[in-house]
C-alpha cells in the first residue's frame, strides 16, 4: 500500500490556527515560568556556585526520565565552559557506576517532585561519603530537598500540556537553571574565549575563535629585509619566502614599509632597478594586524583593502618589530570564510 501524502495546503485554517494557539500558550507558559524562577532565586544559588567552585573533582549531574536528558545537557554545558562535569544514570549508579563518583566530586541531582526513587541510592552514597549534594526540585519538603546541602527550588507552576503532566515547563526551568549555573561559574573563573575555543576545536565555533597567532608564519619564514638593502637582495628574499612581498625594517628592526609583487611590476622597467635601494620603491605604512586579533577579522580586513597578506606586530611593542606574517590562504585553509 502506497504511503499517504498529506499536503500542508490540505490543513484547514481552523486547525492551523489552533496549532499556533497551542504553540503560543506553551511558549508563554515557559516564559512566565522562567520569569518567576528568576525572581525566586536567592542566596542558595550563590551557595551552589560556591560548592561547585570548591570541588576538587567534577560535578556529577543525575536525573531520571526527562530530568535525566536535561542532566546530560547540563553536564555537557558545564564541561564545555570550564567546569568538569559528568552525567551518571541513577539506575546504572545503583549497579556499579557509583564507583565513578569520588569524595572530591559534588552531586547535582534533578527531580521535579524530589521523590524520584532511583535517586535514593545516590543520596545515601553522598551522605555516607560526605559528598556535597545540590538538589533541584520544586518541593522544599521532599526527601531530596531535605537531604541536600543546597536546594535550588523551582517554582510550582503548571506544565504547559493539556493534561498538566508531561514534563515541559519544569524541564525548561531545569535547563535554564543549569545554564545559569554554568555562566555564573564561567564568570567567577574568568573563563576566556581562548579557553572556550580549546574545548571546541571543531566546527564553526572553533573556526570563529581562531586567532592570528594560531595561523601566522614566524621566525625565519617572515620575509624581511633592511630598508637600505638593494632591490637585488629584496628579490632574493621575495623568491625564497614566497609570500609575494617583503617587509622593510629600520636599523632597530621596526617595520617601515613593504614591497609587493605589484610594486615590482610598476618599477622593474626603470634604469638601474636592481641597484636601487628598497626605500626608494617601498610603500610606507603597510597594513598590519596583531597576534591576538581574530583571524576572521584579519580576513575581513584583507578583503576590505583588497590585499592578500598582513604583517603581524605586537601591539605593545613601540619598536614595531614584526613577529609574524599572515597570508589570506592561511585563513582559507583553516576554514575561515
Amino acid at each position: 500500500m502506497a504511503p499517504v501524502k498529506v499536503s500542508l495546503h490540505s490543513l484547514s485554517g481552523t486547525a492551523a490556527e489552533a496549532d499556533l494557539q497551542v504553540a503560543r500558550r506553551v511558549l508563554s507558559t515557559a516564559s512566565e515560568a522562567l520569569a518567576t524562577l528568576a525572581q525566586a532565586l536567592n542566596g542558595e544559588f550563590g551557595r551552589a556556585v560556591d560548592v561547585m567552585l570548591a570541588a576538587k573533582g567534577r560535578v556529577i549531574v543525575c536525573g531520571m526520565g526527562k530530568s535525566g536528558h536535561v542532566a546530560r545537557k547540563i553536564a555537557a554545558t558545564l564541561s564545555s565552559t570550564g567546569t568538569p562535569a559528568y552525567f551518571v544514570h541513577p539506575a546504572e549508579a545503583s549497579h556499579g557506576d557509583m564507583g565513578a563518583i569520588t569524595r572530591q566530586d559534588v552531586l547535582l541531582l534533578l527531580s521535579k517532585g524530589g521523590e524520584t526513587a532511583e535517586l535514593s541510592d545516590l543520596v545515601t552514597y553522598a551522605s555516607r561519603f560526605r559528598i556535597p549534594l545540590i538538589a533541584v526540585a520544586n518541593n522544599s519538603e521532599s526527601t531530596l530537598a531535605k537531604a541536600a546541602d543546597v536546594t535550588l527550588l523551582l517554582p510550582d507552576v503548571p506544565e504547559s500540556c493539556s493534561i498538566g503532566m508531561a514534563p515541559t515547563t519544569s524541564t525548561t526551568m531545569m535547563m535554564s537553571l543549569g545554564d545559569a549555573l554554568a555562566v555564573a561559574l564561567m564568570e567567577r573563573k574568568g573563563f576566556s574565549a581562548d579557553q572556550y575555543r580549546d574545548f571546541h576545536p571543531g566546527g564553526s565555533l572553533g573556526r570563529a575563535l581562531i586567532r592570528v597567532c594560531d595561523l601566522m608564519h614566524v621566525g625565519e619564514e617572515i620575509p624581511l629585509a633592511g630598508q637600505d638593502a638593494s632591490m637585488r637582495e629584496v628579490l632574493l628574499v621575495m623568491a625564497e619566502r614566497r609570500f609575494g612581498c617583503v617587509g622593510l625594517v629600520d636599523a632597530n628592526g621596526g617595520l617601515t614599509g613593504i614591497i609587493t609583487d605589484g610594486d615590482l611590476s610598476r618599477h622593474i622597467d626603470g634604469d638601474g632597478f636592481l641597484s636601487r635601494k628598497a626605500s626608494d620603491i617601498m610603500t610606507r605604512g603597510p597594513k598590519i594586524t596583531a597576534p591576538a586579533e581574530l583571524a576572521a577579522e584579519a580576513l575581513a580586513f584583507m578583503n576590505e583593502h583588497k590585499i592578500t597578506r598582513l604583517f603581524v606586530l605586537d601591539a605593545d611593542d613601540a619598536a614595531r618589530k614584526p613577529v609574524g606574517i599572515l597570508h589570506i590562504h592561511d585563513c582559507l585553509r583553516a576554514g575561515i570564510a
